[in-house]
């Protein structure tokens, strides 16, 4: 999840926040300076399958990476603690995924070894789109290749799920299948429609409880994973996907307990959108477009009416460029 940044692909977005640019070469333990992207993810299904005995729900999922990302920023200190400084000011806890994934690597390997991480946010906090446990996953794995530090896999992928339900898929991004809590990962082949290659997102100006959301579930919303296996099987073959074959087991109680959510929907296909799905528990809304006129034309209607929308596309687990069928 490192790159050199003169390689780097920008989402187009109206949200207000820096742009920072930074030119570095691909860092090691001798630099004292370490950049690294952390990008979001949508949901393209997401089955409910039933609860659990240890109170949690068993899911099927099938998440993909997008090209709206956090940058993070590593720089060496003197001092043994971890430093986090970010540009969303009530982020600066230590209770934030980025220093709680830092303090388990340090812990893991006894080290005192100190680090400043500047986090420059991008992607919406709270929305359905995996932010922070995208950010907890490139800390893992920035630090193990900067401090080259003899962490394996199965190291990483401990760290990541203790983290959170999601971290676990950030370490490799990209399409997968998720299932468990989300923790079980089956990569999928990186190919995507064509006709889906862009991705409008609607961010609502509310913040949605995920534990709230999903102890309402109601029998209606589970299902026995089928929607998953469904886009798992095209999606392997390459075959035609239809915007009918994405589902969001989460989304009826979504829409119906929070009326912004129901409200930006609607919104959104009177701009001229086609489809809208939930993305996790929300409240972010994403379309699919074929080309980028449509997707300029209805962003710019829902920005007139003051949304917070993001134009961006599916990508790799690395930033490069999916294959399109």
């Amino acid at each position: 999840m490192c790159y050199q940044l003169d390689k780097c692909h920008k989402s187009m977005h109206n949200a207000r926040m820096s742009h920072s640019q930074y030119n570095t070469s691909v860092p090691s333990t001798t630099n004292t300076v370490y950049f690294t992207r952390s990008y979001a993810k949508i949901n393209v299904t997401l089955d409910i399958l039933g609860k659990r005995p240890d109170g949690y729900h068993e899911l099927a999922t099938i998440m993909q990476t997008i090209d709206l990302y956090d940058t993070i920023c590593f720089s060496s200190t003197s001092e043994n603690q971890v430093q986090l400084i970010c540009n969303r000011q009530e982020l600066n806890t230590a209770d934030n995924l980025v220093v709680r994934a830092a303090e388990a690597i340090r812990k893991k390997l006894h080290l005192t070894r100190g680090v400043s991480i500047e986090l420059q946010k991008r992607v919406p906090v709270a929305a359905g789109l995996g932010g922070g446990s995208s950010n907890a996953a490139a800390v893992l794995v920035a630090l193990q290749r900067w401090w080259q530090l003899p962490l394996s896999q199965e190291d990483l992928w401990s760290m990541a799920a203790d983290l959170g339900s999601d971290v676990p898929f950030f370490l490799t991004g990209g399409l997968a299948l998720c299932e468990g809590r989300g923790e079980r990962i089956t990569p999928l082949p990186a190919y995507w429609p064509g006709e889906m290659r862009w991705l409008l997102l609607v961010k609502p100006t509310i913040s949605v409880s995920t534990a709230t959301v999903f102890r309402n579930l109601t029998a209606q919303d589970y299902t026995n994973g089928v929607w998953s296996r469904t886009v798992q099987a095209m999606l392997r073959a390459q075959g035609p996907l239809q915007t009918e074959q994405f589902f969001n087991g989460l989304e009826r109680g979504v829409l119906a307990q929070y009326e912004e959510v129901a409200q930006a929907r609607q919104a959104i296909l009177a701009a001229g959108a086609t489809n809208v799905r939930l993305s996790g528990s929300g409240p972010t809304l994403f379309s699919v477009f074929s080309t980028l006129e449509l997707a300029t034309k209805v962003q710019q209607q829902l920005i007139a009416q003051g949304m917070e929308t993001y134009l961006t596309r599916p990508t790799t687990a690395s930033g490069n460029e999916m294959h399109y069928f």
